[in-house]
């Protein structure tokens, strides 16, 4: 795992294939390495990292393969489960994905011989996000193209169905807001569901589209961010449903937003993968300009690690890691 000194990327990881998608596991599994997981054209790989960052005695990085799961499809979004641990005799990683045939796949694995998954189907149309329940991983939600955010268990059983009034891009579930779930909607609207009611209890607007990412910050309730357009935009929902601040960062459109899971005031952005080179703009809320650049040829997917400011994007048969210096 070597550091590239070129466009200030810290470390890469070489893959098979172009990774379509890349998931720090956001929940603690109990071992002193992070789990990731990326996604290729037909296959789902979960490995271990460990940063000098975190570790002063790692060199760098290290990244180790833990296994590689035959998906058959192309994989267009992973979530992990909080049901998975390191720690546990034997251990457990379980994990869902969304493809390219409309479907989910809920994968459990003992990372010895137990591997099995399960296929959901309900959805009609391009699936863009899913998440699991983040304190029991009893459930998990996904929004899609065909107008819907589904809730399901963990036999493939539809729990709750909203309609939509545009294609469903983002669907996030807060830790500390278990009963609450937000949906983004690619013409602007985020609104917040109470899980218990089934019923929407709060509406947030962009007033410009197509929105194509938004995100629920983990350090601050109040906090949403989202990418419209080709803006940023932050919303505080105690004080208006309108943002509170945007700025326009990538030229040919927005693609991804996501919260730094350390820091509030941290989140990043990409710019539309199919370019020569992606960009990645990390920004921090107290800073006019964006406190790095990185460009990838054509990344895809984003993520930050669940205890440092790092962020992962893949790309062309690697995975790029930048460090923000806080």
């Amino acid at each position: 795992m070597k550091q590239d000194s070129t466009r200030n990327i810290a470390y890469t990881v070489d893959c098979e294939d172009y990774v379509h998608v890349v998931k720090f596991n956001p929940f603690d599994s109990g071992d002193a390495c992070s789990l990731i997981a990326y996604g290729g054209n037909n296959y789902v790989v979960i490995g271990t990292c460990r940063f000098q960052e975190e570790d002063a005695e790692v060199e760098g990085m290290q990244y180790k393969t833990l296994r590689t799961f035959h998906h058959g499809i192309r994989v267009d979004a992973i979530a992990w489960s909080p049901e998975t641990r390191l720690d546990a005799i034997p251990p457990q990683i379980r994990f869902c994905t969304a493809a390219s045939d409309r479907k989910l796949r809920l994968f459990t694995s003992d990372l010895q011989d137990r591997n099995e998954f399960k296929t959901f189907d309900g959805h009609s149309d391009y699936i863009n996000d899913l998440v699991f329940a983040p304190n029991e991983g009893q459930e998990l939600a996904s929004v899609s193209d065909d107008h819907t955010c589904r809730v399901w268990d963990l036999e493939g059983n539809e729990k709750a169905h909203f309609v939509l009034r545009s294609p469903g891009m983002s669907v996030c579930w807060h830790p500390e807001e278990a009963f609450k779930l937000m949906v983004a909607e690619k013409n602007g609207t985020i609104r917040f569901y109470d899980l218990i009611t089934q019923q929407a209890i709060l509406s947030l607007e962009c007033e410009q589209t197509p929105l194509m990412s938004a995100d629920w910050c983990l350090k601050n309730t109040l906090k949403i961010g989202a990418v419209a357009g080709s803006d940023w935009l932050i919303w505080d929902i105690a004080r208006s449903s309108y943002p509170q601040d945007k700025r326009p960062v990538h030229v040919d459109r927005a693609r991804l937003f996501r919260w730094s899971r350390v820091n509030e005031n941290l989140f990043a952005t990409t710019g539309y993968p199919g370019k020569t080179t992606t960009q990645l703009l990390v920004h921090h809320l107290g800073h006019p300009q964006p406190i790095l650049t990185g460009t990838a040829a054509v990344g895809s997917g984003l993520t930050w690690h669940r205890t440092l400011p790092l962020c992962a994007v893949g790309g062309d048969h690697k995975i790029f890691f930048w460090v923000t210096v806080m």
